[in-house]
């Protein structure tokens, strides 16, 4: 990191807080990232980004297995059940 970055938000009545555009473009958070929040022994509060960007595999090449498959049908079969 740069510099220090330093901002307040508001929890809203839902308890949604909105992560101030200071810190997103200084962590690179982007729409899809998650946070993990840490609460330790001592009542300090830690918040960690867990990226989450989309097309993370758009590169890769499909490889041929010899048969059609379908990720959208085939997602909830179990090794067995074919």
């Amino acid at each position: 990191m740069s510099h220090r970055v330093e901002d307040e938000t508001t929890v809203n009545d839902s308890y949604s807080v909105t992560v101030p555009a200071a810190v997103r473009n200084e962590l690179d958070i982007e729409s899809g990232d998650k946070i993990r929040w840490r609460v330790d022994e001592d009542g300090t509060l830690s918040i960690e980004v867990v990226t989450q960007r989309y097309g993370a595999f758009s590169e890769l090449e499909p490889v041929d297995i010899g048969e059609e498959t379908n990720a959208a049908d085939d997602h909830d079969l179990v090794a067995g059940d074919c």
